[in-house]
């Protein structure tokens, strides 16, 4: 088990006034079986006039804000303590053929689907930026040839992924299309995971979105640097085994199977579904962001501390 302090700290400095604002934040970790939150709050400026806490469509836990009075400058800061376990992989021998988790997602006419398999479907479909497509089917296709296990080809198409696309900063915004990232084989951790889930789905399987926070290690010799972190994305698939509702991690970034160092926020269809703050505001012009995200394993914070 590993235990961890997180400060994600988000600022949108405006050009001008902001006189209303709704804002909606994917900010606070799920609770799965895998993590448990010891400690989470929010720091807002200016004063909101409003605060909701729900649930989404897809489970997370999301902060409605209302800000009414006019700014120039809006903060978050988002201050989490958690334990993270990691997940447990299946033993191979447990884990269906990847063509027998497509076809229980499959339309049966005048079958009434199963609740689990009609719950995970959800994922299996187009969205904004996870395409289906031919194209992401033939690419992906070497990773899952017929009667091999799923398992054995969301590791194969990790790795794949990971080895011909360069990680590049420049190359892409939030809102490049994931056939501009298949094309310039280049981008970052948001467009690695649209582009495993869009091959994915385009091979008829059931993927989702996972945004959250990874620990970084800095340089041998180094001390690790506040606020140099940035928020994280990798891809889950549906793998469902002995009657359970299972679902398999994959950080196509890192080629590696998330454990103890990834913590989860939330998880929908794409990043539209998950973005950690997303609103409308009157007035403001044009603004500039700033995030910066610190995680910190706490055996360091109680070394640091005199």
């Amino acid at each position: 088990m590993a235990r961890y302090r997180i400060i994600h700290d988000t600022e949108y400095r405006y050009a001008a006034p902001v006189s209303l604002s709704r804002q909606l934040l994917h900010l606070t970790p799920r609770t799965v079986p895998w993590q448990r939150c010891l400690e989470h709050r929010l720091e807002i400026l200016p004063a909101f006039a409003l605060r909701l806490e729900r649930r989404d469509v897809f489970g997370n836990p999301v902060t409605v804000l209302a800000l009414e009075a006019p700014h120039e400058v809006l903060r978050v800061r988002a201050e989490t303590t958690i334990d993270v376990l990691g997940q447990d992989l299946p033993d191979e021998p447990e884990v269906p053929t990847w063509e027998a988790v497509r076809d229980l997602l499959k339309y049966h006419a005048g079958v009434p689907p199963d609740p689990m398999h009609l719950s995970a479907a959800r994922y299996r479909f187009e969205s904004r930026y996870g395409r289906v497509k031919h194209d992401f089917a033939a690419y992906a296709a070497d990773c899952f040839p017929p009667g091999g296990g799923l398992l054995d080809g969301v590791r194969a198409l990790t790795a794949k992924i990971f080895r011909e696309f360069a990680f590049d900063p420049e190359a892409t915004t939030v809102a490049t299309p994931v056939t501009e990232v298949f094309a310039a084989r280049r981008g970052v951790c948001q467009d690695f995971s649209h582009l495993m889930i869009s091959c994915l789905r385009s091979l008829g399987l059931a993927a989702r979105y996972v945004s959250g926070y990874i620990l970084t290690t800095p340089p041998e010799g180094q001390t690790r640097l506040v606020g140099a972190d940035a928020s994280h994305a990798w891809v889950s698939v549906w793998c469902p085994f002995d009657g359970e509702d299972r679902w398999i991690d994959a950080d196509p970034t890192n080629n590696l199977m998330p454990g103890s160092q990834h913590v989860t926020l939330a998880w929908g269809r794409d990043f539209t579904d998950v973005s950690p703050l997303r609103g409308v505001i009157l007035g403001g012009g044009s603004h500039d962001l700033t995030v910066s995200v610190t995680m910190l394993p706490l055996d360091e914070l109680a070394l640091s501390r005199p």
